[in-house]
């Protein structure tokens, strides 16, 4: 098993005073050659805006786009529609730009900031119609449980958001002392966990809030927590 150690603090950071934004690979001016992808993984973003604010319209081509609100209320808007969309906490957006998409993201609150992540996935296929999805997940869903959050379209798997790629995005909140064990889909693929908050190892690698880590080359891993942990996994081909 092989792994890579990005430790919060590492991450880049910008601050533009309306948005706090921590980059966990190259983005916008921040660059390490180190650091611009895990497999089909190409952005992580783990974005802070202020009431109010938020990015203009803008163009996206050939991503898969996964945005997941962790705290207020994030608008969205495209020109795939003409009326702006909430996304709550609780919710994850998909966008595949494909042939291209123009949008805009916004706090849709006056008094209180937007939290979120945003992922942005390399697809499998170029040019594929833009689309749009979004879906209310359960918190219950995934106690001590893996939830599928993101699937391919290929996937069997029927209650999750579905993007072109052979990849799958999971949630799950495990309780302190819990042991975890997750099996890769092969030996192809990398899974990238973001400690959205808590503490774990893996094996004798410590990880804390805002803390990730990747793991490829391997069959399995097991997460063992110190405290009762949320974590992000993103898995994809390497």
């Amino acid at each position: 098993m092989k792994k890579i150690i990005h430790t919060a603090t590492s991450r880049g950071h910008a601050d533009h005073g309306w948005l706090q934004a921590n980059h966990s690979f190259s983005f916008a001016n921040f660059y390490d050659p180190n650091r611009t992808h895990f497999g089909a993984l190409r952005v992580l973003n783990d974005d802070l805006i202020a009431p109010s604010m938020g990015f203009g319209t803008h163009p996206h081509d050939n991503m898969e786009i996964i945005t997941i609100p962790l705290k207020g209320v994030l608008k969205h808007k495209d020109n795939m529609a003409n009326d702006w969309i909430p996304v709550l906490p609780g919710e994850v957006q998909v966008m595949s730009a494909g042939t291209g998409v123009y949008h805009s993201e916004i706090n849709g609150s006056a008094t209180e900031h937007l939290s979120l992540f945003q992922l942005w996935v390399i697809p499998e296929k170029n040019g594929v119609e833009p689309r749009y999805d979004q879906k209310e997940f359960d918190v219950s869903d995934r106690g001590n449980k893996l939830q599928i959050l993101v699937s391919s379209f290929n996937s069997d798997d029927e209650n999750s958001l579905k993007i072109h790629q052979d990849a799958q995005i999971s949630r799950i909140d495990l309780e302190e002392n819990q042991s975890f064990k997750y099996k890769l889909k092969s030996k192809k693929h990398g899974v990238y966990i973001m400690t959205i908050s808590g503490s774990f190892t893996i094996g004798e690698t410590k990880m804390s809030s805002r803390d990730a880590i990747g793991v490829y080359e391997t069959d399995s891993f097991t997460i063992n927590t110190s405290s009762s942990s949320e974590l992000l996994l993103i898995e994809v081909p390497m």
